[in-house]
């Protein structure tokens, strides 16, 4: 048996809302109609079937203006305003035209009578813990408190995601252009040197030999090459939408030397972070859980979090759930546990995140330390090869000519 969320109207045309139990949502509706009553609509109460149609898209809203168009939201609903009206002001005024779409629909979903959480969640691309955090928001009478919470949420996961990508752009930009380079020299200028050295009929050192044969074989396979690039590229991109890969690439990620526990930290600050915000909301610790997976990008801590909810479900403390999962660090199942005996885990759980997003920014600007000049001595040992190799010959024929 669901539970299963009625909106019907009786025969004085008085809309009413009920909580019922039933085998399916086709059993529910009957039930309304043989008391004679009009069905408005029947939905499922559970909340990560709400949820689903959120995780089954890929589609999302641009983050940063989906925040830009909540703080003038939660603006508007303190000042005294009916949803209904401030979704109308703001529905016609957002400059991005796809969010927009989806919160006109919104509006109209919530002026034929439907919650504001359903009709988010209808929409399919808006983010799972702000779906649960305006369902939070609805059942306590506090919706723009519980905004708030979430724009501090969204505030601080944004501002960590653009730090570790502003600190990646440098070396992957570096990176690029010493490809690029090698490209070019193996591709274009050794070929020119090996034709000078045919017309002049030298004899070369092996060193000079070797890269030649490399260069001249490199400039005929250059189109085939970049084109089974590109096929591979492609049919990497299809197979990763896969849920069995994007696990596989996860469990990969995961069991890289060194970048591996970075990539595990990111991911248990991430869900400590959702996981506290929602638990101040006033979410059940077992509904929290499962919407923390939803909001992770992560198919392999999805499934943990999933097996940990049915753990914790049966009686288990969140951190004796997470300590038979074998992902978290054992330091954060200790931070867990002295806030779950303390009364204090969201407290916890926020510091938690705090305690590993500053780690894995320590971290990541080490490493990015080390690989910085690790690059440019390759380089230099590459570029200094090839010179050698290539101006060699030419002191051997200098040396003949004297």
């Amino acid at each position: 048996m669901a539970e299963f969320l009625l909106r019907y109207a009786d025969a004085r045309g008085q809309m009413h809302e009920q909580v019922a139990d039933a085998a399916t949502e086709r059993d529910a509706r009957e039930r309304l109609a043989q008391q004679g009553f009009l069905v408005y609509s029947v939905r499922a109460k559970d909340l990560s079937a709400r949820l689903r149609g959120t995780t089954s898209r890929r589609k999302t809203v641009n983050l940063e203006k989906f925040l830009i168009f909540n703080q003038q939201f939660v603006t508007l609903v303190r000042a005294g305003l009916p949803i209904l009206k401030s979704l109308d002001l703001l529905a016609d005024r957002l400059t991005d035209e796809k969010l927009g779409r989806h919160i006109k629909a919104v509006r109209d979903e919530v002026r034929t009578g439907t919650v504001l959480s359903d009709a988010f969640a209808r929409q399919g691309v808006f983010p799972p813990i702000y779906i649960t955090s305006v369902l939070a928001g609805e059942k306590s009478g506090s919706l723009a408190e519980v905004l708030d919470r979430f724009l501090t949420y969204q505030k601080l996961t944004l501002a960590v995601r653009k730090k570790l990508l502003v600190s990646l752009l440098y070396p992957c930009v570096l990176i690029c252009l010493v490809i690029c380079l090698m490209v070019f020299l193996i591709t274009y200028v050794v070929p020119n040197f090996a034709a000078l050295y045919n017309s002049m009929g030298a004899k070369l050192p092996a060193a000079t030999e070797i890269l030649i044969a490399i260069g001249t074989t490199a400039r005929s396979y250059v189109l085939l090459g970049f084109g089974v690039l590109v096929l591979t590229a492609i049919m990497l991109y299809f197979w990763s939408r896969r849920e069995s890969s994007q696990e596989s690439l996860d469990k990969v990620k995961m069991g890289t030397p060194v970048l591996g526990e970075i990539w595990t930290k990111y991911q248990v600050a991430q869900f400590s972070r959702v996981m506290g915000t929602l638990l101040v909301g006033g979410i059940p610790l077992v509904q929290a859980l499962e919407t923390s997976g939803r909001s992770l990008g992560t198919v392999l801590l999805k499934k943990t979090l999933d097996k940990t909810a049915v753990l914790v479900r049966e009686g288990k403390s969140l951190s004796a759930s997470l300590t038979k999962t074998g992902i978290v660090p054992p330091l954060a199942i200790d931070m867990m546990e002295v806030g779950e005996s303390t009364g204090a885990l969201p407290q916890m759980l926020s510091s938690v995140a705090e305690f590993y997003e500053e780690d894995v920014s320590t971290r990541m600007t080490a490493l990015l330390s080390l690989i910085e000049p690790a690059i440019m001595i390759f380089m230099g040992i590459f570029v200094a090869f090839v010179l050698v190799a290539l101006y060699l010959p030419i002191f051997s024929l200098a040396d003949t000519i004297r």
